[in-house]
């Protein structure tokens, strides 16, 4: 396995967990703090704070130090690696399915059960 398709595997497992994809989506409209994640989900802040560092781990976020706080923010150069890959293999099922659609083979019939 590629460095790449490492990374990537990693991302989409811990995007998997909806806890975490809920903390992106939080992230998504603007950086928070631990307390500031949490007082948006129901899950404790050892809870938010353990699948920060998941989502940390495999790229997804990162925080910036401020003050007494550390604010985590999304990393937009690690969702759009995993956008493309998405868009590629959309484009390859769709390259695919366009092959089968425009040559279509006769399907065997089934005989009935007796």
């Amino acid at each position: 396995m590629t460095p790449a398709a490492s990374e990537s595997t990693a991302a989409f497992a811990a995007l998997a967990d909806p806890t975490r994809a809920a903390i992106l989506r939080v992230l998504a409209e603007r950086g928070c703090s631990v307390g500031e994640i949490a007082d948006q989900l129901p899950v404790s802040r050892p809870a938010v704070s353990k699948h920060l560092r998941l989502l940390e781990g495999a790229g997804l976020v990162r925080f910036e130090r401020m003050g007494t706080r550390n604010v985590y923010a999304l990393a937009p150069e690690a969702l759009a690696a995993l956008r493309d890959e998405l868009d590629a293999m959309w484009r390859q099922a769709l390259a695919r399915y366009a092959i089968v659609a425009a040559n279509p083979v006769a399907t065997p019939t089934r005989k009935a059960p007796e």
